[in-house]
Parts: structure tokens; sequence; C-alpha cells
């Protein structure tokens, strides 16, 4: 840290004190039990002693160090973090979800598969695809499906020559990691002046060598590409297929279906688009709908019906496997309890018009925000946005940079925005306030920005040593990215052991 720690609360181990214990038990009225051979016996156990009551104000005091979603606005940008309803929470622990096994017996599991049946069909419906699979345990993951499955494709047809992968300079960081993973050539497109892709450098990469271009619709700008259909055609005609990055999904729901496009793939984000808590605080989830052409190659197996319904008996769910899968791409069929019940309740509970809403309601509150700021920070492409933009976090005569303002905005009790990406943006500022926000949480979070541009004229030296509030201060992140030892305490003969 740069800053010395303000709060320091002590590990467990500093707790400690020999002999104190959280749990007493009564003396044992059965004969004790022989321990195993002295070779498979540790020579020690240097476990923390504390009472219970030490433990549970511990893990209290630490808890509060947390910033949440349910405690304040974290308008992340990116990656959506929205208010999740607690219901989404109830739902996905109810007995009947959580005492089940993905390899019991398909009869005793019907109400689980035919929600993932259903939840299967309700994507399609929301996305214009064919055909969906539920597997992939992320974003990235459900990404790295897409491109197992172009691949394939071009295979199946001979087409083996195809090697290059098409990815604008405004899409997701994860696309060229997942193009690069399995072994294709990344060629970065550059975005033209309005934040769409440049179709003159489109053009000149289109070719028959060509597997697909990865777009990311809204893109990391937060812009809807105006010329996407151009774009699609261009590909389509040298033989390639469009991937689209479907992590701003929630932009567009009830109002526009990337399969309509003519995109070809798309995962979806449903730790993100529909209420699941985000990768990093929970579990993520990546379904992949694809269109007609690409539905033999999907991961196996799909959820499906395996016996038709008759007069009194409902139909019986299964699985499936495509004809020419790709295979598994995890163990079992995704996260059914943290991902795929909650995105079920959440889709049920909002309904056709409640989805529609949040498209409407994610892209008016960044417009609104957008109106706000654009006079006091420069935006460098600045049109109508969709659920998010990106301004500079900069400003003339002023040293201040993006991530002093993102520190400091933690003195006003907001969670800092993404920065620094995307790259295109000098000092980007990348800002999303999600349709969960009302107008008062907007219109204070905006004044605390324009207070802070203030003060990096007036007071930059606030700035260069925010937070001030917060139990520590500034972090080095560079220190923590480097060192990634987080182990605080090592017994003295830990090598020896």
């Amino acid at each position: 840290m740069t800053d010395a720690i303000k709060i320091v609360e002590p590990t467990v181990f500093d707790l400690s004190s020999p002999g104190r214990t959280g749990v007493t038990f009564p003396a044992s009225d059965v004969p004790a039990a022989a321990l195993p051979p002295e070779h498979l016996l540790r020579p020690s156990l240097p476990l923390p002693e504390l009472a219970e009551v030490d433990v549970v104000r511990h893990y209290m005091r630490l808890s509060k160090f947390n910033y949440s979603v349910d405690s304040g606005f974290y308008p992340l940008g990116s990656c959506t973090m929205k208010y999740n309803p607690k219901i989404d929470e109830d739902t996905c622990r109810l007995p009947g979800f959580v005492h089940t096994h993905p390899l019991q017996p398909i009869e005793t599991v019907q109400g689980n598969l035919a929600l993932m049946y259903q939840l299967q069909e309700w994507l399609k419906e929301i996305s214009g695809f064919a055909a969906i699979t539920l597997q992939p345990a992320a974003g990235a993951h459900g990404e790295f499906t897409g491109v197992l499955m172009m691949r394939a494709y071009h295979a199946s047809r001979g087409d083996t020559k195809r090697v290059k992968m098409l990815i604008p300079d405004s899409a997701h960081g994860t696309n060229p990691a997942s193009s690069g993973m399995i072994g294709l050539q990344v060629v970065q497109i550059p975005s033209d002046a309005r934040g769409n892709v440049d179709l003159e450098a489109l053009k000149a990469q289109c070719d028959d060598t060509v597997v697909g271009i990865m777009v990311t619709n809204p893109n990391t700008l937060g812009m809807f590409d105006e010329n996407i259909e151009q774009v699609v055609k261009m590909v389509h005609d040298c033989g390639g297929l469009v991937y689209g990055d479907g992590a701003n999904l929630n932009a567009l729901l009830g109002i526009v279906r990337p399969g309509d496009l003519g995109i070809d793939v798309m995962h979806f984000n449903l730790h993100k688009t529909f209420a699941v808590p985000h990768g990093g605080g929970g579990p993520g989830s990546g379904p992949v709908g694809v269109a007609a052409h690409l539905a033999d190659f999907l991961p196996e197996p799909l959820v499906g019906i395996v016996e038709d319904e008759s007069d009194d008996q409902p139909p019986l769910f299964g699985f499936v496997k495509p004809a020419k899968s790709i295979g598994r791409m995890k163990a079992f069929h995704g996260h059914f309890g943290g991902g795929l019940v909650r995105t079920y309740t959440y889709i049920a509970m909002q309904g056709p018009d409640g989805l529609k809403d949040i498209a409407q309601y994610a892209v008016l509150n960044a417009n609104y925000l957008l109106a706000r700021l654009r006079d006091t920070y420069h935006v460098p492409y600045d049109r109508i946005c969709m659920h998010e933009f990106v301004a500079e976090g900069q400003f003339e005569g002023s040293d201040v940079r993006a991530l002093d303002i993102a520190k400091r905005l933690m003195d006003y009790n907001f969670h800092p925005p993404t920065n620094y990406f995307p790259l295109i943006v000098r000092e980007a500022l990348m800002i999303e306030p999600t349709e969960t926000e009302n107008k008062d949480t907007l219109d204070a979070f905006a004044n605390a920005m324009i207070k802070i541009a203030e003060e990096a004229k007036t007071s930059p030296e606030l700035l260069h040593n925010a937070p001030h509030i917060t139990p520590f201060g500034r972090m080095d992140e560079v220190k923590a990215a480097r060192e990634l030892a987080l182990c605080c305490w090592l017994p003295e003969d830990y090598e020896s052991q």
C-alpha cells in the first residue's frame, strides 16, 4: 500500500490464544477409535485456537469491509453489476433442486430437466436462434465453445484453409484469447469515428482464409453498431461465420434478436443479463445459441424430449446428442442451481414486457448519465449510447488520471467504474448504471463525478491520495498483481512438511 493502514483486523492466527476452544463436548461414553498408523499422521496441525464468539466477530468485522450491490451503486461497465432480486436466491435453494445430483436416473429428476428444457426454449425465443446448449460455465467458456463449433463447421465441409479470426478493437478482451487458444490467427479490425466496425478495414481482410468475425454488439464503447447487417453480409459473402458476444444482451432484450441480424453463434452471459451474480462474485453461466446450420455441432448432451406426451402422461425429458457434436464442454450440464434456476426465475418473473423494460431502462439510464456528464468529461464517441458509455478521466492542465477519479469515487460511497478499458480510449472510464437504479441514485453519482472534476483542477492531491474514508488506503495494484502469495502466515517448519 502507498498509505499506512488505517484499520488493522488481526488474522485468526494473530487472535489465537493457546488452549482457547470454540466448542467443548461432554466426555465420550463410547470407546475411542484407534488413530491411523503414525506415518500417516501429521507431526503437528497448527490451527488457530479461538472461542466461537471471537471467530464470529472477526468475520463480521471483515464482512463490513466489503462493498456490494446490496449496499450501494455499482456503475462497473463492461460487466453489469445490477441488483439481483432475492426471489432468485430463494428458488435456487428449493430442496427439490438442491438435493439432486446430475448422475440420478432421468426419471427421478424430471422437474430439473423440464426447467432446463424450458430455459433452452425461452433463450431461443429471446435470441432468435435455432438451438441452445446450457453447458458452458462462463462467458469466455461459451466463446471457446462457439469458436470450436465454427472450426468444426468449416472442417466438416472440407474447408480447412480457414485460419483467420477477425476481431474489432471494441470487442471484449476474451474474444482474441478464445480464438488464440485453438490456434487461430487473430486479426484486429479498427473502429471508425462513430465507434462502428470500420467497413473498409473489414473488407480488406475478408477472403477465403476467414473462419469468422467475433462481434461484441453493443460493443465496449456502449455503441450499437450501425452497420451490423453490412458486417454480417461481408463476412458471410467470403464464407465466414459471425460470432456474437452476447455479454451486453441486457441492452437488447425484447428489442433486437441477434439471430434475426444473421449472427450464427452467440453466448449469453446469464450471470449478468439475467441477474445471476457476476462471475467474480458468484457462479458464471455461458449458454450458447446457434443458427440451424450449426445445431448439429453443439456440445453433448442437450436436454430434449425422449418420449412424447400422451393423453394422460407428460413428456419424458432426457438427454440427446447432436449428430456432429464437438463433445462435452463440462463434466455435467451447466451451473444448474446458481445459473439456470436463477435465470429461469428471472425470466418467468419478468415476462416478455418486463424483459423489454429492462433493455429500455438500461439504455435510458446510461443516456441520462451521459447527458449529465458530457459537459464535464470528454466523451470521444459521443452519440446515443446503449447500456453504457466511455468517458476520458483526464483534464487539460491537470495530472489527475482515470485511476485517481475511480479511487476518489470510493470516498463518495460509490464503487469505481471499469477504467483503462476499452484500450482505444485514453484514460477510459466505462460507466454502466444498469436498469436497476433510480433517478435519485443516478443524480447522486453524477453530482459526485462533477464534484470530483472540480477537485481535480483545484485540489489534485485529494485525488492522488484517495480513497480517504475506506478501511485501507490506496492499494499498490502492481505489487498485488505481481506477487500472488496470499498467505499471511506459515508455520516455521512449513518447508520440511
